[in-house]
């Protein structure tokens, strides 16, 4: 089986929900030892999300297969005693330590950077929040629909103009991207570490990143940028940077950036030669003037073929664009199975989405199917040095279960 670069790497998931356990998901990708520390009973909340009204209906935990695989599970109750001095025993010889408990909670449970870093001066303790770990909304829930999404301006911005309502995000769009800085954090510590042989504490928040998301809008407003109207598709500025629905209803936005030399060839693909001699668009100010009859026209001209059809001809003519992709093309994509963003279970067909990132000579891991709940309990114990005797108490006290 491949280990992976991080093999070795112990690695404690103290955390729920989305964008700080699946920064541990990469980790575990790359073949670092994930211990997924829940609460007995109903375990990390996120378990049940396929369940809540509005989600899709499947036999599979869809979500929790994504951010647990991999993982080992320990259900652990950390308002005990006993469920706290087995977390500081493990954080004594783990590597990183990632949780998402908002400060107070960290504080009351026993599991703060101070309490843990005095037992291991190697440990990355790396803490995630919804609004950062100062000031009045240290302490707040945040989630990436609140924090990430409509805190940064995002959920305003992407709307189709100032008249619509703001944008609903999708469960865990934001907390993804989020991850991956949050991974960044946690792998520029290792590296520190390499350097000093000291550990660190690192941290991240959905309203930081949901920023820097929107930063270049926000940087613009920061250096008090004027903006102008914010235009719907129809009367959109630059025709050829547009999206544009085909025959079949599907959608592809194109995207030409060197538009001097990239206007004859599309008017000539799209059965339009007279275009390029008309003089209401033979330049690109012009055309830029007259967008609104532009858009109009190729509104019209999309309309006459298929997507497929035109993704053959926009590509057969080197024209950059993108299709506007829909959750049904995903299982059958090509260039997506092809570059392994898909990639099987292990002893599986089922396909499950990697991690974004790729190392040349260090392969992933193959995913492995999540735990269940407490799955891994004894087996963790044992191997941090205790005893049947002494898990049997642990169980006793209900500090594990």
């Amino acid at each position: 089986m491949e280990k992976g670069i991080f093999e070795g790497l112990k690695v404690l998931d103290c955390a729920s929900f989305i964008a700080a356990p699946a920064a541990a998901t990469v980790l575990s990708d790359f073949g670092a030892d994930v211990i997924k520390i829940e609460p007995p009973g109903a375990g990390d909340p996120y378990r049940n999300l396929p369940n809540l009204p509005g989600y899709p209906q499947s036999e599979h935990n869809f979500a929790w297969m994504l951010e647990a695989r991999n993982k080992r599970s320990l259900a652990l109750d950390l308002s005990k005693p006993e469920g706290q001095a087995v977390l500081h025993k493990l954080a004594a010889e783990a590597d990183v330590f990632i949780t998402n408990y908002p400060p107070q909670v960290r504080e009351r449970l026993g599991i703060t950077h101070a309490h843990l870093a005095p037992t291991n001066e190697r440990l990355i303790y790396a803490s995630f929040t919804g609004y950062g770990e100062k000031g009045e909304e240290a302490n707040k829930p945040g989630f990436d629909s609140n924090a990430y999404w409509a805190r940064s301006g995002l959920m305003d911005l992407v709307r189709a103009d100032e008249h619509t309502t703001p944008a609903r995000s999708i469960a865990g769009m934001g907390d993804h991207p989020c991850a991956m800085a949050f991974y960044g954090a946690i792998v520029t510590a290792l590296y520190k570490r390499e350097r000093t042989g000291k550990g660190s504490h690192v941290s991240s928040n959905l309203m930081a990143n949901g920023v820097w998301a929107a930063s270049v809008l926000a940087q613009a407003k920061l250096v008090g940028a004027k903006f102008g109207e914010r235009r719907p598709r129809e009367r959109a500025l630059n025709a050829v940077t547009n999206h544009y629905q085909c025959k079949d209803g599907r959608w592809l936005i194109l995207s030409l950036l060197n538009e001097d030399k990239q206007w004859p060839t599309l008017a000539r693909i799209l059965g339009r030669e007279d275009l390029v001699t008309d003089p209401r668009f033979e330049t690109k100010k012009e055309r830029h003037a007259r967008s609104l009859e532009l858009i109009k026209i190729f509104d019209e001209t999309f309309a006459t073929k298929d997507l497929s059809e035109w993704r053959k001809i926009l590509d057969g003519n080197g024209l950059v664009f993108g299709v506007v992709g829909i959750l049904d093309d995903i299982p059958h994509d090509k260039q997506m199975i092809e570059n392994e963003v898909l990639v099987p279970f292990e002893n599986d067909t089922m396909m499950t989405i990697s991690s974004p990132i790729w190392v040349d000579g260090s392969k992933k891991v193959q995913p492995r199917k999540p735990p269940g709940l407490g799955e891994h309990s004894d087996e963790i114990l044992r191997n941090a040095g205790y005893d049947e005797a002494a898990i049997k108490n642990l169980r006793a006290t209900g500090a594990v279960a």
